[in-house]
């Protein structure tokens, strides 16, 4: 009899659930063909948009089939998981900069979201019509259908992103208090609109907090005036003022990434910086948190988390299709158990499958290989 075997779990039936997921996954070619016709104005939107609810529809069959409580539409009508977000509130437009992100011995695209007027939601989005469609594919199914969106934060820190983007919030915002109630406002009346829509289940996606944690990148950020604490303070600040009065019966969850592009990572660094700040205080039930390489540090700042709330480890990576050594993932379940309770953490990959469109370096039957064995090990340690 295992150590899980002689204890009593509580049965989950709201997200996290002991075996989940980040939420985004690999483009299917056809849908890549799509996106890149109608760039090239070779295709309508309304053909691309009948490519990418084919797509979706058939992800949620494959999510559904692979035993996942909650499902996701694979961030099939992104680009980016975080840029396309920001883009569609008023108030912003899309740019370029000189130089895109810049990952673990590769670079990104370069676009960016620029402030040009007041940021409001006003009535429409594309993650809106986006959880729409995936609704209806879970209707009467027994599925979760989760959102994800990028954190108020990241929104916050993309608009400082460069001297452009700072040069354009000047024009507009005379000051930072201004720009976070509007942030606030446009992010508290999407979600609520989400909610009306008959999202229960939203997921809150942030980098942040892993750039904080990054002395070699923070050493670039103090260089810019930036003060850690004053950061740290700022970045719970507008995610916070954006998750107050919410129904009770919608869950927010919060992921928190250190980088995930082409199976490439950004930052580096353990939770201790910011586990006083992040950990300790966000307005979430759940953290979904990177637990896969010694890049993340140890467990100890799990300690930091309240008693009631959950963490899901990300102890198993989406940036390689070689499947993780069984043993070793139970053990470390049971090593992160000595911070917090083993009955209130869960097992997901560390990250989402495709962030942006360009996805990692893996197969599509590698990434549910993945799934199927995060499945099969929370299974035998929370008898899920």
């Amino acid at each position: 009899m295992t150590q899980s075997q002689t204890l009593t779990f509580t049965n989950r039936t709201t997200s996290p659930f002991r075996y989940d997921i980040v939420g985004s996954f690999l483009r299917p070619a056809e849908l890549k063909a799509a996106r890149e016709k109608f760039a090239n104005k070779e295709i309508t939107k309304d053909e691309l948009k009948a490519v990418e609810d084919k797509a979706i529809k058939e992800l949620v069959e494959k999510e559904s089939k692979a035993g996942l409580h909650a499902v996701t539409d694979g961030e099939f009508r992104r680009s980016y998981w975080h840029l396309d977000t920001f883009w569609g509130f008023e108030g912003i437009k899309h740019t370029q900069q000189e130089h895109g992100y810049l990952f673990h011995d590769e670079e990104t695209r370069a676009d960016s979201a620029q402030v040009e007027g007041k940021i409001r939601f006003n009535g429409t989005h594309p993650d809106l019509e986006a959880f729409k469609y995936l609704k209806s594919l879970t209707d009467g199914t027994g599925l979760i259908p989760r959102q994800s969106i990028p954190a108020p934060a990241q929104f916050y820190a993309e608009l400082y992103r460069g001297e452009g983007n700072v040069q354009a919030l000047e024009k507009v915002y005379a000051t930072k208090d201004e720009l976070i109630t509007d942030i606030d406002q446009a992010y508290h009346d999407l979600i609520l609109a989400l909610y009306e829509a008959g999202c229960r289940d939203l997921k809150i996606d942030d980098c942040t907090w892993g750039m904080v944690v990054d002395d070699d990148f923070w050493a670039t950020m103090t260089e810019q005036g930036f003060n850690r604490d004053e950061l740290e303070n700022e970045y719970l600040r507008v995610n916070n003022g954006a998750l107050v009065d919410l129904p009770e019966d919608l869950t927010v969850t919060t992921h928190i990434c250190r980088g995930n592009y082409h199976s490439t990572w950004a930052t580096k660094g353990g939770y201790g910086p910011v586990a006083d700040y992040v950990l300790a205080k966000e307005n979430v039930s759940a953290f979904y948190l990177e637990y896969d390489s010694d890049r993340a540090g140890g467990f100890e700042p799990l300690a930091k988390v309240p008693a009631d709330k959950y963490v899901v480890l990300g102890l198993l990576t989406s940036k390689s299709g070689e499947l993780e050594d069984r043993q070793v993932i139970l053990d470390r379940i049971h090593e992160a158990a000595q911070y917090h309770d083993l009955d209130k953490l869960c097992l997901s990959t560390q990250c989402g499958f495709s962030s942006t469109e360009e996805g990692n370096i893996l197969t599509e039957e590698q990434q549910w290989a993945k799934i199927a064995l995060v499945k099969s090990i929370a299974e035998e340690v929370w008898d899920a």
